[in-house]
């Protein structure tokens, strides 16, 4: 990132501080702007990039948490949502709101 001018007078001497800016020639303080955050990737089993909406299909058979059911591999699913957590993905399979990891899906 480069060294911005003062807002106040203008003038590019800067001092640079851990949190602020701070103007040698007038003194002028003003808050650091915060770094954008670097957009997180979601990639599929198979190294392929997910986006929100994308169809997805389990490469394998996977058992419910907390239940006896198991979701068959191949399902497909419409729509995804990336979400942030531990469990990437957030979908509908036959109408049950489930997180599934990417590593588990293939883009279709």
């Amino acid at each position: 990132m480069s060294k911005p001018v003062c807002p106040s007078c203008e003038m590019p001497d800067v001092l640079d501080h851990p949190d602020h800016w701070e103007c040698m020639t007038c003194g002028h303080e003003w808050p650091r702007e915060p770094e954008p955050a670097a957009a997180r990737v979601v990639k599929d089993a198979h190294g392929t990039v997910l986006a929100d909406g994308d169809i997805v299909a389990l490469i394998k058979d996977l058992k419910l948490k907390g239940s006896s059911q198991v979701i068959k591999g191949g399902t497909k699913t419409k729509g995804i949502k990336l979400v942030d957590g531990d469990h990437e993905i957030s979908c509908k399979i036959d109408g049950t709101p489930i997180g599934l990891k990417a590593c588990f899906v293939k883009k279709v």
